[in-house]
């Protein structure tokens, strides 16, 4: 008989957050720790092992768990391995399924958080039933999580899926982290949402709310505040973005024809001041026999459980644990 549980584990550089996760997407149990308590990660997987031990016993799942899955930095599906722990504080590669499956005796499938996003949505949230469908997560960085058929596409390599670093001004286009130019990331991430409150403030005189701030300092929360409030030059950065979100995302239907595309992740909580400019720049741009095909849809997974839901997902893909 299928065992009723799996665990979530979501590996980020200052938290990792973990929980038992039932067939049906409750959250039996959860908690987390510091990642960068321990110098090295055998330290790190020892201290992981007792608090998730902890809940397990606390929940009455001893022997009852199918698998482990875990959203990571750059996590490879294919080797197990963490290839570039980007924000992690030990050195790279890490092997790292390998290593929670021998010290707890169980199954460990490992992807990075994006695609553990886009697996969670399709067992527990808005693209239930859909086979075709791309998750775009919107939070410090664009990720993205591309399924095809029901199967979430990895490449050859395990990469494959990298939206967030498609290029979308190829003159004169800001820095992206990945070192190039003009990348999505660099303008639809809430990062990029701050740099462009910047650049308006500065090249522009209208009057905002954002002049009360410290420059160097405002947050997308901030822009967001603003808007809300009803400042014309904050509701001008939300259409901004949503105006290159939209384009891309017509450009992505080319190539897959989604079913829908799933909005997650910080910048969802903007709702219509992200989503509007976002449908109108979409439908502008969308090739025609794509037009009214694909819904724009935001993520139904529980805000607090979101990252957890998503890597324990990868547990259900276990087999004969």
């Amino acid at each position: 008989m299928a065992k009723p549980y799996v665990i979530g584990i979501d590996m980020g550089g200052t938290n990792t957050a973990f929980g038992i996760v039932d067939a049906r997407g409750n959250v039996i149990a959860s908690d987390s720790i510091k990642t960068a308590k321990h110098s090295n990660i055998d330290d790190y997987i020892d201290e992981l092992y007792t608090e998730i031990n902890r809940i397990i016993v606390a929940a009455d799942a001893e022997d009852k768990i199918n698998g482990i899955g875990i959203g990571a930095p750059n996590a490879n599906y294919y080797t197990g391995i963490i290839e570039d722990g980007v924000n992690l504080p030990w050195p790279t590669p890490i092997p790292l399924a390998d290593l929670i499956s021998k010290k707890f005796g169980i199954p460990c499938i490992i992807t990075n958080d994006a695609n553990a996003a886009a697996i969670g949505e399709m067992t527990y949230g808005a693209a239930r039933g859909m086979k075709d469908f791309i998750m775009i997560t919107l939070g410090t960085g664009v990720g993205s999580g591309i399924v095809i058929n029901g199967q979430m596409v990895y490449g050859h390599d395990g990469f494959a899926g990298e939206l967030g670093h498609v290029i979308m001004k190829r003159n004169n286009g800001r820095m992206c982290g990945c070192g190039r130019t003009g990348c999505l990331e660099a303008y639809c991430s809430a990062t990029g949402v701050a740099r462009t409150a910047r650049e308006f403030l500065e090249i522009r005189s209208d009057e905002s709310k954002l002049r009360e701030l410290d420059i160097d300092s405002i947050t997308s929360k901030d822009v967001f505040d603003a808007a809300m409030a009803g400042d014309k030059l904050a509701k001008e950065i939300f259409d901004y973005t949503g105006t290159i979100l939209g384009e891309a995302l017509a450009d992505f239907t080319t190539f897959s024809s989604p079913e829908a595309f799933i909005i997650f992740g910080g910048l969802a909580k903007s709702g219509d001041l992200i989503m509007k400019p976002v449908r109108e720049a979409f439908d502008k741009n969308v090739l025609p026999i794509f037009k009214g095909k694909a819904k724009i849809l935001f993520s139904e997974m529980k805000e607090a459980d979101a990252a957890i839901l998503g890597a324990s997902a990868l547990g259900w893909e276990v087999k004969d644990a």
